[in-house]
């Protein structure tokens, strides 16, 4: 079996069979950028649901000409509304035997999805990107030490202990997105996420990824302001998980 750590994987892009697979991409307001990105999943033959979160700009006409399959929100709800609504239509409209995340600014690379999907295969329930296992990523030094320290907020007892806090590049089988049930519907849903992908019962693993910060996605982004709601999400849902014990 492969090491996900050392693995080369840039030769397995290009189409293949991927009819196991369905990628969710949420969407709120990235019309200029998300066609090409759903194109590019689309031209390997990747099935993608596409979540317009209630988007004001021209991002539902982007959606329909990449050829995605589109569920929209009449209103912006967040980032855990529309990953629960794209979960929820990939098990109610498709067959898929394994469910991706992949963001819709860029700074997600295929090759990377590409690797996770072909490390699920080997008999993971969860495969999560971390952005630190190849060295340390070319990022700020001050978000680099936020996003360690949330990923050490993120570790409980005996479940996996991720080292990328709220990477938004996964995937996970059917059964799996079966047990997810999302409160948060704003950013606060990752670190529920977390909860139940890396439940001890689980085989998870992590898998080295890159990502892209565009001027386009630093712009829209911005990740040091990010990171300090990282934070701040994971001390206030492990405050309310306690209230609910």
């Amino acid at each position: 079996m492969p090491d996900p750590a050392t693995t080369d994987y840039d030769e397995t892009v290009g189409r293949a069979d991927y009819d196991d697979t369905v990628v969710i991409v949420r969407v709120f307001n990235e019309a200029p950028v998300v066609a090409g990105v759903l194109r590019e999943l689309l031209a390997v033959g990747l099935r993608v649901i596409a979540v317009d979160d209630g988007s004001t700009d021209a991002s539902a006409d982007e959606i329909d000409a990449a050829g995605a399959f589109r569920v929209s929100h009449p209103i912006n709800i967040g980032a855990g509304g529309a990953l629960q609504t794209g979960i929820e239509a990939a098990l109610r409209f498709t067959q898929a035997k394994f469910i991706a995340c992949f963001d819709a600014d860029g700074q997600h690379r295929l090759v990377d999805l590409i690797g996770m999907i072909h490390t699920i295969r080997q008999g993971y329930d969860v495969v999560i990107g971390s952005r630190f296992l190849q060295g340390d990523p070319d990022m700020g030094r001050l978000r680099r030490m936020m996003l360690k320290l949330g990923a050490r907020l993120t570790r409980r007892g005996g479940s996996f202990r991720l080292t990328d806090a709220h990477n938004g590049l996964r995937i996970f089988t059917r059964a799996v997105a079966g047990d997810i049930k999302l409160n948060h519907a704003g950013m606060a849903y990752a670190s529920e996420l977390e909860e139940v992908l890396t439940r001890p019962r689980y085989r998870v693993t992590e898998f080295p990824v890159q990502i892209v910060y565009t001027d386009y996605s630093l712009a829209k982004g911005q990740p040091l302001l990010n990171s300090v709601n990282i934070l701040s999400d994971i001390v206030a849902h492990r405050v309310s998980a306690r209230r609910r014990r």
